[in-house]
């Protein structure tokens, strides 16, 4: 079964972070109901991966300023088929940022979400089901904007509300900051 080890680390996640335990059943229950959920094609909604990609301080994440929703977010793309989602993720970092040095610095999913797509040309909105991994740039930090980006910035932890008021954005920065923290003790 593809969607098992996204499953197993849904239901770890949900262990880690029972406040969000609404998020964690919709989305457990959206894979678990759909064989097809790694595929663009399901209409109603597939799953994604994206990267909460930081720098090699840790002080900074690489944000893209996304061409089709004009707004700032973490790197991320479809599934396409593939049911490793931190392949997916990485593999999506490394395509919208140019780095070519970088490392998935946690096998456990770091945040999830669940967004309405709004409707474009021949795509009805959809919902994206995304899994985000921790991704950090071990070599160079020069990055190159890719055609999905307006632009690319990294962005220090504490300033990404100057960047944007996503409640998801803004709750991947807190936890980032409290794993900083816990590891600096």
């Amino acid at each position: 079964m593809k969607r098992k080890a996204l499953i197993e680390l849904l239901e770890g996640y949900a262990a880690r972070w029972p406040g969000e335990s609404e998020t964690c059943e919709r989305f457990l229950e959206f894979v678990r109901r759909n064989e097809d959920c790694f595929e663009r094609s399901l209409q109603e909604g597939h799953v994604t991966g994206s990267a909460w990609l930081v720098n090699r301080a840790g002080t900074h994440v690489l944000l893209t300023h996304h061409r089709k929703l004009g707004a700032w977010f973490q790197l991320g793309g479809h599934a396409d088929g593939e049911s490793d989602v931190s392949r997916v993720a990485l593999q999506e970092a490394l395509e919208e940022s140019g780095l070519s040095e970088l490392s998935l610095l946690d096998e456990a999913i770091f945040d999830i979400d669940i967004h309405l797509i709004p409707a474009r040309k021949a795509d009805p909105d959809h919902y994206h089901f995304d899994v985000r991994f921790v991704v950090q740039a071990t070599g160079s930090e020069a990055f190159q904007v890719s055609e999905e980006s307006l632009d690319l910035a990294w962005v220090e932890i504490d300033s990404i509300s100057d960047f944007t008021e996503e409640v998801s954005m803004l709750r991947m920065a807190g936890k980032w900051k409290g794993r900083l923290k816990l590891e600096s003790v």
